[in-house]
């Protein structure tokens, strides 16, 4: 980790500390004496934790709560600690390697910074490193992959829905499969509500129903990334204002000396909208 040797940071040499950092790792899994419950993790067993600490590190920069941001942070990083760690033990590879490739790929990503390439708008580096990212797809050869030319190639499953609808559409946009102008998006919205509309009969079928709802999601996140809003921010800070919202619906209804769930939903409706008001 030569990238590390000469940084300080508030008087302390990083290097240090990371070294620290990787032998409480290295300890933790020893066989001999380590904990029992860390020893017996996999990669499988521990992706679930990477990916709550990762939501836990949006949480808190949506708090803009920098002490648990700090605290958030740590605990990711213990997370990347973990997977090279368990790496290291295959002999696939280790942290030094994890720092090393990704320096890498952050210099190779940013020909501007680094090189004498011009890129003049955040917009014109989007498509330079999706343009980057396809050739490095293609000098990989990637079992999973090879022979796979399709625009979409490479965005992987395991995403969440809303960032992986974004993503591929993204992708066909690059390739001109795209709507110029958000207002045409909105009539989409529009065709695909009707659609739904017409499947919600006496007798509906829950399948097709799905497929519906699935197409008008798909759309409404097509309308976000036209007009340059991330899709998974929106529907996070949705979900957050209606609970703030329904808290306080709550709290009115206890202070007023009521039972929220006796309520008729018209006496429920006018505590919203003060709780709209209030927000």
């Amino acid at each position: 980790m030569e990238i590390l040797n000469v940084v300080m940071v508030g008087g302390s040499d990083l290097k240090q500390d990371i070294d620290k950092l990787l032998d409480i790792m290295k300890r933790l899994r020893d066989p001999d004496g380590g904990c029992p419950w860390d020893i017996e993790q996999t990669f499988s067993t521990i992706a679930p934790h990477t990916i709550e600490e990762a939501y836990e590190t949006a949480d808190a920069i949506e708090q803009d709560d920098m002490p648990a941001l700090k605290d958030e942070l740590g605990d990711l990083l213990f997370q990347v600690v973990f997977h090279a760690q368990m790496a290291s033990e295959r002999g696939a590879f280790d942290f030094s390697d994890v720092v090393d490739n990704v320096s890498e790929k952050m210099i190779r990503r940013h020909p501007h910074v680094f090189g004498d390439a011009l890129i003049d708008s955040p917009q014109a580096q989007t498509r330079a490193w999706e343009d980057i990212k396809a050739e490095e797809r293609a000098l990989k050869g990637h079992p999973d992959v090879d022979n796979d030319t399709s625009a979409l190639s490479g965005v992987i499953g395991a995403l969440p829905a809303l960032v992986r609808a974004q993503k591929l559409q993204r992708r066909a946009a690059r390739v001109g499969f795209d709507w110029p102008e958000a207002k045409q998006v909105l009539d989409k919205i529009d065709e695909e509500i009707n659609e739904i509309i017409a499947e919600m009969t006496d007798d509906p079928d829950p399948a097709r129903l799905e497929d519906e709802i699935g197409d008008l999601l798909f759309v409404c996140t097509n309308l976000a990334r036209k007009l340059d809003i991330e899709a998974e921010t929106a529907l996070r800070n949705g979900n957050r204002k209606f609970e703030r919202r329904f808290r306080h619906m709550e709290a009115a209804s206890e202070a007023q000396g009521l039972e929220f769930s006796s309520l008729d939903l018209s006496e429920m409706e006018k505590l919203w909208v003060n709780a709209k008001t209030a927000d």
